[in-house]
């Protein structure tokens, strides 16, 4: 069936077919690139050319035969069709499709010995790495588009991340490993697959994240409108992305050629790899990111046969945490690592990451690497805005945060001064195999606190919904300009009709309602006015780029309750117009969380005006609003 299909597709796209685009080759490359990927594993699995081939024509007419005309989802970078793939230097538009190419561009360049695209590659790679990339190895920073924003323009609280896009970073950089035998590239799929990509699925293995930011408060904790993570969605890539990405590492963990064996990722195992002097089992113990040391037995089926090991220095074990040029540590003073063969040091230098013993291997040879996890503090250059005066924790892999449930005060209240007087300690519950870190810091907040808990980036969310950080400020103002306040760009508030006993300002001012029954703060609603459709209008004080709009229902269970629906309309020039809303964005009507929406194009407006349709025998009711503008 596999074979049908993509036969088909080869007569539809190359050849020409009757039955479709009146007979003509439709001779373009797809919206989201997938089947350049899927076309080279057909080509492994049945030695069939022609669906090699199809992949490289999918590549080659990319931005050549079609070019899209428009904004947004519909400009020619979103895709990647603004120019010819081998005349593309930087990474642009939706984050998941660019490194779905990428890692297609990989695989026919390992295929075919195509050598043109590696320029294009090498070029985008080190774009992404040197100004694009978070810490966590999340990409894509923009909402609008799920996708790459300006060089250095990498947020924190409104940062895009698709769990997809670390899925595919990893399948990129991977590839990129197997054309140049270079480390570099595994140590960027490590840190993403161990921090973006795990941090898309909670522990138990049955919630998502789709978005995944590097700070959270009260609203922002909620992914695209929905509480902490879902249990499924609606564009349901991330959580099947995952699924077929874990079964992979497997495989990822060790390459080898005729006479060499690399190892890559660093987990127990046990693998059996076919060289050509005969077959080698291979025994891996650690309990690695955790654990600094990574164990291998090493059995070859020839007597003193003759090969190669290669073993992966990661980039976290020098001066900095990740390749690139975006980060660095604030010590740089490198772990001393240490490799032992039979219990024995052994001097050896890395090459292109790597450290290499070739040798006539006897059954039971043991190899051990050393690699001290220190807690690191880092800081990224100061083309990146978001992250001045901050610094970000790390130890080993591992990207570490700090989540309300672990701490006193607000997590973005907090100031650290970097210091040696740390503590490490293992959780408790679902957590108790994870290695949380406390260290030396100071809240705005409370000045009775002197320490910060933290936890890795991947298991954040899965003891409730809490406000998170990664970036921790350097300075009290920053730290108090971190704390998030009532709307600062609403100047007035008109209602259709307003309870005498409400406040129509009264969503002002509730930042974070307990609960939608929470009647010890002062609320808006449309009491007795059951049924009857309420408009309520923000006068801003200024035009504003806007980022999002959350609404948090006000819900007593009788009278008033959640609306039937909702929708917003902004101003441009005077005129109202309807929100033109995100995607993969709805009007919710969730108790107890704010109800988000995010605008599917870039707009600025004078003015927001939010119309409500109650139930029939209901009135409705609002506890607070916010409005976050672009930074």
């Amino acid at each position: 069936m596999l074979k049908k299909n993509a036969r088909h597709i080869n007569h539809v796209f190359f050849e020409g077919d009757p039955k479709h685009n009146n007979g003509n080759p439709v001779n373009q490359a797809p919206g989201h690139q997938e089947i350049e990927l899927a076309l080279v594993k057909l080509y492994r699995t049945t030695g069939d050319s022609l669906y090699l081939k199809m992949a490289q024509k999918f590549i080659d007419i990319r931005g050549v035969t079609y070019q899209p005309e428009g904004e947004g989802v519909m400009a020619p970078s979103y895709a990647q069709q603004h120019l010819p793939v081998r005349e593309q230097t930087k990474a642009v538009g939706h984050a998941v499709r660019a490194t779905y190419l990428y890692a297609g561009m990989a695989d026919v360049l390992a295929q075919t010995g195509d050598k043109s695209l590696q320029p294009a590659l090498d070029s985008i790679w080190n774009n992404i790495v040197d100004t694009r990339m978070h810490i966590t190895g999340g990409l894509g920073a923009i909402h609008g588009i799920e996708g790459f924003g300006p060089e250095y323009v990498l947020p924190n609280k409104d940062a895009y991340n698709e769990t997809c896009a670390a899925v595919g970073n990893v399948m990129f950089n991977y590839r990129m490993f197997l054309t140049k035998k270079d480390a570099r590239y595994v140590d960027v799929a490590e840190v993403a697959l161990y921090n973006n990509v795990l941090a898309g699925v909670n522990l138990d293995g049955n919630k998502f994240f789709y978005v995944n930011p590097l700070e959270a408060d009260a609203r922002n904790a909620f992914n695209q409108g929905l509480k902490g993570r879902s249990p499924w969605f609606g564009t349901a890539c991330c959580p099947s992305n995952i699924a077929r990405l874990i079964p992979q590492i497997p495989g990822m963990m060790y390459a080898h050629t005729d006479n060499d064996i690399y190892c890559t990722f660093y987990a127990g195992t046990s693998t059996v790899v076919p060289l050509s002097d005969g077959k080698v089992t291979i025994k891996q113990t650690t309990n690695y990111p955790f654990d600094e040391s990574v164990r291998f037995e090493i059995k070859p089926e020839q007597s003193k046969q003759k090969f190669a090991m290669h073993f992966r220095i990661p980039t976290w074990a020098g001066k900095q945490f990740v390749p690139g040029k975006l980060y660095h540590y604030l010590n740089d003073k490198p772990a001393e690592w240490k490799v032992l063969l039979n219990g024995k040091e052994v001097s050896v230098k890395p090459h292109k990451g790597f450290v290499t013993i070739e040798r006539a291997w006897k059954s039971g040879d043991l190899v051990e690497l050393q690699l001290p996890m220190l807690v690191r503090y880092n800081k990224a250059i100061s083309q990146v805005e978001a992250d001045i005066d901050r610094v970000c924790i790390t130890r080993g892999p591992l990207v570490y945060c700090a989540e309300s449930v672990d701490n006193v005060a607000m997590p973005a209240s907090y100031v650290v001064n970097p210091s040696e007087d740390i503590s490490i300690t293992k959780g408790a519950g679902a957590l108790k195999y994870i290695d949380f870190i406390t260290v030396p810091a100071h809240s705005v907040q409370d000045k009775d606190v002197h320490s910060l808990t933290l936890l890795p980036y991947y298991a954040w969310d899965n003891r409730g919904d809490d406000a998170m950080i990664v970036w921790l400020s350097e300075n009290d103002s920053l730290a108090n300009a971190s704390i998030p306040k009532i709307s600062e760009y609403i100047s007035d508030i008109k209602a259709t009709h307003t309870f005498d006993r409400d406040d129509v300002y009264a969503m002002l001012t509730n930042g974070y309602p307990a609960n939608s029954f929470d009647t010890s703060i002062p609320r808006w609603t449309s009491w007795p006015q059951k049924g009857e459709e309420q408009i309520v209008e923000f006068i801003l004080k200024r035009p504003i780029a806007l980022q999002s709009f959350s609404v948090y229902w006000y819900d007593d269970g009788g009278g008033v309750q959640v609306p039937k629906s909702w929708s917003l309309e902004y101003k441009q020039n005077g005129e109202w117009k309807t929100f033109p809303i995100y995607v993969t964005d709805e009007y919710r009507m969730l108790k107890d969380q704010y109800n988000m929406v995010h605008p599917g194009k870039d707009i600025t407006t004078e003015g927001l005006r939010l119309r409500i349709v109650p139930l029939p025998h209901a009135a409705v009711g609002i506890l607070s609003v916010q409005i976050e503008e672009v930074k």
